[in-house]
């Protein structure tokens, strides 16, 4: 099969006309909002003096990490709902899937990046001011975005000298691994393996620094005397620890496991907790919580 003629047709969320119209209209308002929101987040952090702090300036680079993550996708979404356009060419899936796998490892860095923050913040206040400074803190961002660009890098290539046979259907709402795989023409085990050990890196890697960064947050937590103080540092914690464990629970049961291979309607439920439910949660319930947090 000539690879420059290949096109996949993206089942979608659903074959149902009417549920299409309904969930383009929800969906819709859930694309704005994410963008709202992580735009206000930005622009309150470049406009605000008082918020030029390592805490807003890792905020404000999370949120600009979940537009271009949430535009990799649902746009094309949107568009497949509103005109039934269910086709995209393998030049369009492979780009897709580089920036969302790109885009998605980033997430994760930004995650553990932010929860280290606040653990220096809280558990070692007298350090923080020259331990995060400017210089150090540009570095940090700057290494998730190439760490995240060469994590996905040899992967990538393996997937783009794939060959692909008919039918070239994927059971999914955007270009992904799993369902990919499953219309190779040849033997994926290798590319399996090395995306099971990829995830392994990123997912458990990531979670290790944000579990072990919270749980010396509340340990110190613990120990402040004024109920007020702790009462309001538990909610900051409790409410990232929700968004996290969201993220993470349904990152990790869709991709470490030992076959790779996919397409399974349950894949498209897990994958939209993931892609959207938590995009349209983080900037509200990290810039709402900050700023409780900051207040005396």
């Amino acid at each position: 099969m000539n690879q420059t003629t290949v096109e996949f047709i993206l089942l979608g969320l659903t074959s149902n006309r009417f549920l299409e119209i309904i969930l383009f209209a929800i969906l819709f308002v859930v694309f704005l909002l994410i963008l709202l929101g992580n735009i206000a987040v930005i622009t309150t952090t470049l406009v605000d003096q008082d918020l030029h702090i390592p805490m807003y300036f890792f905020l404000s680079n999370f949120s600009l990490v979940e537009i271009c993550f949430t535009s990799t996708f649902m746009p094309r979404t949107l568009y497949s709902l509103l005109t039934e356009a269910k086709t995209i060419s393998l030049s369009g899936c492979f780009l897709q899937l580089a920036l969302f796998f790109i885009l998605g490892i980033c997430t994760f860095f930004h995650v553990a990046l932010m929860s280290f923050d606040r653990y220096v913040a809280i558990c070692r206040p007298l350090h923080y001011a020259t331990f995060m400074n400017n210089k150090f803190c540009l570095q940090l961002v700057l290494g998730c975005w190439v760490v995240s660009f060469f994590l996905v890098f040899y992967p990538l290539t393996i997937i783009l000298h794939l060959p692909f046979c008919r039918p070239n259907v994927t059971n999914h709402f955007h270009c992904d691994i799993a369902p990919l795989l499953q219309l190779s023409c040849t033997d994926t085990g290798l590319i399996e393996k090395v995306m099971l050990v990829t995830s392994v890196l990123i997912l458990p890697g990531t979670l290790s620094v944000t579990a072990f960064s919270y749980a010396y947050i509340v340990h110190t937590v613990t120990h402040i005397q004024y109920s007020a103080s702790r009462k309001k540092a538990f909610s900051t914690c409790s409410a990232h620890l929700i968004v996290v464990a969201v993220l993470y629970s349904s990152s990790i049961f869709r991709y470490i496991r030992p076959s790779q291979r996919g397409g399974r309607d349950f894949d498209k439920v897990v994958s939209f907790l993931c892609c959207v439910i938590t995009q349209l949660c983080n900037p509200y319930i990290y810039t709402l919580h900050n700023e409780q947090s900051n207040r005396p």
